[in-house]
Order: structure tokens, then sequence, then C-alpha cells
């Protein structure tokens, strides 16, 4: 069997950056340190940042008086933070520079009176943070038909932003639509995407030129790597959701010549390893990696950390 990695794959900048946060604040401050939400949508992150001495909440009443605090990559509502500043908890806040600044743009669309659309998918953390971020008229929309449904009129000056973790493709028609829809429109460029989410996919309809199957490394609740997975499935390639080498089901791969493995933002590389040891014991395997963008993104760690050394690479990949 031929298995062929995607290039890119795994952890995006965002991500090392919320992961580097909580071993910091351990190492800085000491056990526990609370984090409100999983830190990243990986269950093996999450349980080796428990086995440190992370402890996880949904709510920050859960958090004893005093304690570091720190927000998930996801970001939070503003209420979350005042209420943080009300109980004068110490925080780090290990929001996603890029989802930052999509509140940072959808507070400017506000002020300019506009009323804004958030793309994105209900209930995911993101989105529940953007849209306690915003004062003022926001408006989910998941799709095309939530646009025909808007009942607004045709010259109302709007603006949308979108969800990191969707793609230029995957929000391309519901901006058609509502382009289509409103005479007044505003948004970020195509430059403000994650790229992280560009890349993984595009990586992906590469790899399905080329193989039998496609295997994603990714959580159930991971947005990101569920969309990797629809996105083999659209390019006719029956593609999987795989958490580790343990979730390997034999007839995903029966027959394959060659399989294609990727892994979604939150994934660690271990994972990815994992699940090659796991095609290895069904027989021979050669491995190789797809051609594709190198990612060199780096984000700030928040100054109350700056004093301290990053952790290396292969802790952040582990």
């Amino acid at each position: 069997m031929k298995v062929i990695l995607a290039q890119p794959r795994g952890f995006c900048a965002g991500v090392v950056r919320a992961i580097e946060i909580v071993e910091l604040a351990l190492r800085k401050y000491g056990a526990p340190v609370y984090v409100r939400h999983e830190i990243v949508h990986n269950r093996h992150v999450v349980e080796r940042l428990k086995s440190k001495g992370a402890r996880f909440v949904e709510e920050l009443s859960e958090v004893p008086e005093g304690s570091v605090t720190i927000f998930s990559a996801h970001g939070v509502a503003r209420k979350v933070q005042v209420e943080a500043e009300a109980r004068n908890l110490p925080v780090l806040d290990a929001t996603c520079p890029l989802v930052s600044k999509v509140h940072n743009q959808a507070k400017r669309y506000i002020a300019q009176g506009r009323t804004l659309i958030l793309i994105g998918h209900a209930g995911h953390p993101e989105v529940e943070g953007t849209l306690g971020q915003i004062d003022g008229n926001v408006i989910l929309v998941q799709n095309e038909s939530d646009v025909a449904a808007l009942d607004l009129p045709a010259e109302t000056p709007i603006a949308y932003v979108t969800q990191t973790t969707l793609s230029v493709d995957d929000t391309r028609a519901i901006i058609a639509a509502l382009q289509r829809r409103f005479n007044d429109v505003s948004g970020p460029s195509t430059s403000d995407i994650c790229y992280a989410t560009q890349n993984r996919q595009s990586a992906v309809r590469e790899l399905a030129k080329l193989v039998d199957v496609i295997l994603v490394v990714g959580a159930k609740n991971s947005s990101n790597s569920n969309r990797l997975r629809e996105i083999g499935e659209e390019a006719g390639v029956p593609s999987y959701l795989i958490a580790d080498g343990s979730t390997l089901e034999e007839h995903w791969v029966r027959g394959a010549k060659t399989v294609g493995l990727t892994a979604g933002a939150s994934a660690p590389e271990i994972l990815v390893d994992d699940v090659i040891s796991s095609l290895r014991r069904l027989g021979d395997v050669e491995v190789t990696t797809l051609s594709g963008v190198e990612e060199n993104v780096t984000f700030r760690l928040p100054v109350q950390l700056s004093d301290l050394p990053a952790p290396n690479r292969a802790e952040r990949v582990n």
C-alpha cells in the first residue's frame, strides 16, 4: 500500500500558540491552570495537557478565586471577559489572532452602521464567541437558503465576516448570494481568510486526484477536520474521519492501492504517525509526502509569557 501525506496538514499557528500558552502558564505559575472550553478540539491534546495540570471547564463559575484562567483558541463572548474582570481572575487569552481579527472587523462594520452577517455554523464555540463580541444587529447564516430568507430590504447596507474554519471555497456561494440579494455589501478581502483552512482544503483536493481512499485525522467535534472529510467525499473519494490508529476500520482501506492521509488543524503529528503504524499492521506501506505549501506563520505569545522560552517543536506536535 502507498500512503501519500497531504502538505500542509495538522497544527496551524493558532493551535500551536494556544497549546504553548497552556504549557508556559503551567511552567510559570504551576498547576493547576484553568482553561475555559477545550483549548483546541482534540482529545489527545486535551488529555496530555490535563496530565500536566490543566483543568478544563465550561463556565468561569467553576474556576476557583485567583486561579490563572485561559480562554481557548476559539475566542469568548464579551460577557465572559467581563465576568473574569469582575472576579479579578488573572487571564491569558489564547484566542487565535485570526479569530480576534474577525472580531475587530465585525466591530468596524457595525460602527459604520451596517447590518452584520456572520457566515458560520450555529453552536460552534468560535461563532458563539463572535456573536457575543458584537454590540449591534448580527445575523448568522449557514447557507444560501438562510440568505434568501433574510427579512431585510435590498437597500440595507450589510457587511459579512466568516468563521475562520471556513475557507474561500466554503463561503464563495453564500457571499455571492448576499451580493445578489443586497445592493450595498462590504466584506473582508480573500487574503483575510484563515490561511491554514484554505491550505489544508486545497491539499485535500490535490490528494483526491491521486488516491483511492482518504483518511482525515481529527476529532468529531472539529469543524475543520469534518470539512476536510467532506471535501474528499465531494471529490468522489471515500473519506473517513479517524481519531487515531486505534479507530482504523480495515474495510475502509481494503483493496486500496493508494491511501491519502491528512490531519485537521488541531490534530498533532503523533496521531498521523499512529495511523500509519496501524496501516503497517495490515501490510507493507510506502509513505510519501505530497508537494505543497510550506507554512512558516507564527503568532506572538501574550506579554505575560514573553519572558519564557517557547516549548520545543517536538512538544508542540506531540
